[in-house]
C-alpha cells in the first residue's frame, strides 16, 4: 500500500497493492494495522454505499457537530472527488483538493474529521463507498455550495444533477466558527 500526502494536512491519497493475473485481481480494501502504520488511526463505525449516474453531483457535505472522518473509494465507475478543509485554524482552511477515484485504479482518499466532501460522477454509473468514523447525524448535516467561487473548484461538469439539499448549499463565508471543527495538531 502506498500513502501519499496531499497539500492539505492530514488528507491522504491511498493506493492499495493490487495482486492480479489472468484470472482477476485481489487487494486489501482495508486493514486496520496497515492503515494505522500509515498514519490513519481511525475507528470506523459506519459503512455507506451510494449509486449514481453520470452527471450527478453529491456534496459538499459535512456535519457541524460530530464531524466524520471518511475513507472513500469507488467500486464501479469513476468520480471526480473533492475535499474542502473546514477545520477552523488550519493553515489550509477553505482550500480544496480534488482527484479522480475509480474502480480501475482502486485508489482511496482519507479525509480526517473536519472536511466537507463531495463528488460528481464521470462514468455512466458509479458505486461509491465510504467508511465513517462517526455516525450520520442528520440534525448536524450541512451542504457547502458546490459552486462557491471562493473555493475555486474546477469541476469537470457545468450543469450537474443536484439534490434539493445540495441546490441550497451554503457559501464558505457564511459559516460560523462554532459550526466548524477546530484544527488539532
Amino acid at each position: 500500500m502506498e500513502i501519499v500526502e496531499t497539500p492539505l494536512q492530514g488528507l491522504l491519497q491511498i493506493q492499495p497493492k493490487i495482486f492480479g493475473d489472468d484470472r482477476g485481481f485481489f487487494f486489501e480494501s482495508y486493514n486496520a494495522k496497515r492503515y494505522q502504520e500509515g498514519g490513519i488511526d481511525a475507528k470506523f463505525v459506519q459503512d455507506n454505499c451510494s449509486h449514481s449516474t453520470r452527471g450527478v453531483l453529491r456534496g459538499l457535505h459535512f456535519q457541524t457537530r460530530r464531524a466524520q472522518g471518511k475513507l472513500v473509494s469507488v467500486l464501479q465507475g469513476e468520480v471526480f472527488d473533492v475535499a474542502v478543509d473546514l477545520r477552523w485554524g488550519s493553515p489550509s482552511f477553505g482550500k480544496s483538493f480534488s482527484l479522480r477515484l475509480s474502480a480501475a485504479q482502486k485508489n482511496q482518499l482519507w479525509l480526517p474529521p473536519g472536511f466537507a466532501h463531495g463528488f460528481c460522477v464521470l462514468s455512466e454509473q458509479a458505486l461509491f463507498t465510504y467508511k465513517c468514523t462517526e455516525y450520520y447525524h442528520p440534525e448536524f448535516e450541512q451542504s457547502l455550495a458546490w459552486d462557491d467561487p471562493c473555493l475555486d473548484i474546477q469541476w469537470p461538469i457545468a450543469t450537474p444533477s443536484l439534490s434539493p439539499k445540495d441546490q441550497c448549499g451554503r457559501l464558505l463565508r457564511d459559516l460560523k466558527e462554532d459550526e466548524l471543527t477546530p484544527f488539532l495538531i
